[in-house]
C-alpha cells in the first residue's frame, strides 16, 4: 500500500492532473505558475512524486502520471469536489472561499468523513429544498 502523502504533494499531483485534463500536457514551468511556488520547490517535489513512482518525470521532459499516481490525484480530487460542493452550495458560501476551504480541508479528512459529506451532496442534488431551508436559516442569524 501507498504511504500517506504530504499536503504538499497531494497539491502537485492535483495540479498535474488537472492541468494534463485541460491541456493535454504539463512543464516544471506550468506547475510553478500555477502553485505559485518556485521552479527549485517543483523539481524538488517531482522528485519526490517520481521516486513514489506516482509520475514519470525526467529534468526536461513533459510530466505524467503513472497508473497509481492518476489513481491518488483523482482522490484528492474526490475530495476536493464534494468539498466545495458542501461550502459553494449547501453552506452558500462564495466560490473562491469555497475552493480555498476545500483545499486546506482535503488533505486532513477521513475517508469516514467525506463518505458522510458526499452522502450529503448526493442527498442536496435529489432534495434542494432543504439546502434552501438551511441557506435561509443561516443568513437570518
Amino acid at each position: 500500500m501507498q504511504e500517506k502523502l504530504t499536503s504538499s504533494l497531494e497539491d502537485y499531483l492535483e495540479v498535474i492532473c488537472n492541468y494534463i485534463d485541460k491541456n493535454d500536457k504539463v512543464r516544471a514551468i506550468d506547475i510553478s505558475r500555477e502553485l505559485g511556488v518556485s521552479r527549485a520547490s517543483v523539481s524538488e517535489a517531482l522528485k519526490r512524486l517520481a521516486e513514489k513512482n506516482l509520475i514519470n518525470y525526467g529534468r526536461y521532459d513533459m510530466i505524467s502520471l503513472t497508473d497509481e499516481g492518476k489513481m491518488q490525484a483523482l482522490k484528492v480530487i474526490e475530495k476536493h469536489q464534494a468539498l466545495q460542493y458542501f461550502f459553494e452550495e449547501i453552506m452558500g458560501l462564495d466560490s473562491n472561499e469555497a475552493a480555498q476551504t476545500a483545499c486546506k480541508i482535503e488533505h486532513i479528512i477521513s475517508e469516514n468523513v467525506l463518505e458522510k459529506f458526499t452522502a450529503l451532496k448526493d442527498f442536496h442534488k435529489t432534495h434542494p429544498e432543504y439546502a434552501q431551508s438551511f441557506q435561509k436559516y443561516c443568513r437570518e442569524k
